[in-house]
């Protein structure tokens, strides 16, 4: 290929965006020399990459809008074997995202460090695989962020920033006792994620039957917590703290010898 066609492709790639195409042109065009390919043929690989870049690309963007504690929470990434207690058959069936498709939520509960927080993450990154958006959020900080919404008249305006994604993860749900404007607020919330299918995964170091008494409007805590818990799979998540696992063990270090 002359030198003049050369830099017109890359300057055709560059301004059509097709950066994956560009980085890989170089070894595809070798490929191409040393190789019997048509031309049909390293033109469907060069599609590919940029597929691949902007795959990856959206990854990464669905990854920074969750939000999530640690992008490294995955189902691949947790000790199963730390816990015989797990309802690991369970949980490798939520991983197939059925529920997703039916708009099901789930309720992880149990005891504190059992892992809940992973798992519900680890359960969200398999959604963003599949190219859904997922939100993640401590209850307490959700709540906040609508109570503020009252206070300067944002509140329909940040309550479509927590309906609007496929997935919302609510960890440390009912950990105390809700107020009134609080269980409005989540009242709304459930009502308008399930009136569009969109299901939530919710961890708690209660179980669900525990959490009507901490509404104190009785008639909100069966509307609210009837539909969300009769249409969620509740599983009880206990065993040993799988946090000491997670410490670092004596000698580990952070740092990296170059000479290894």
């Amino acid at each position: 290929m002359s030198l003049v066609l050369d830099s017109g492709l890359r300057e055709a790639m560059k301004a059509l965006r097709l950066t994956g195409m560009l980085a890989t042109l170089d070894d595809r065009l070798a490929q191409a020399r040393d190789t019997p390919l048509g031309h049909v043929e390293i033109l469907q690989l060069l599609l590919e990459d940029e597929l691949a870049r902007r795959q990856s690309a959206a990854l990464t963007r669905r990854l920074s809008r969750a939000r999530f504690e640690t992008t490294q929470a995955t189902l691949e990434g947790f000790d199963f074997t730390a816990n015989p207690k797990l309802p690991t058959a369970a949980i490798r069936d939520l991983a197939a995202l059925r529920w997703l498709t039916n708009g099901e939520s789930i309720i992880l509960y149990g005891p504190v460090g059992v892992g809940k927080t992973h798992l519900a993450q680890a359960l969200g990154h398999n959604a963003i695989r599949r190219g859904i958006d997922v939100r993640f959020s401590k209850t307490s900080r959700l709540l906040a962020d609508l109570a503020s919404g009252h206070a300067d008249h944002s509140w329909d305006k940040r309550l479509r920033e927590y309906t609007r994604p496929g997935v919302l993860i609510l960890d440390d749900f009912a950990m105390r006792a809700f107020t009134d404007p609080q269980a409005d607020d989540l009242y709304e919330l459930t009502s308008e994620r399930a009136a569009a299918g969109r299901p939530m995964i919710l961890t708690s170091n209660r179980k669900p039957t525990d959490w009507y008494p901490l509404f104190p409007n009785p008639v909100i805590a069966e509307s609210l917590l009837d539909r969300l818990i009769n249409t969620s799979h509740a599983l009880h998540v206990d065993g040993p703290s799988y946090r000491p696992r997670k410490r670092p063990r004596p000698g580990d270090s952070t740092t990296t010898d170059p000479t290894q």
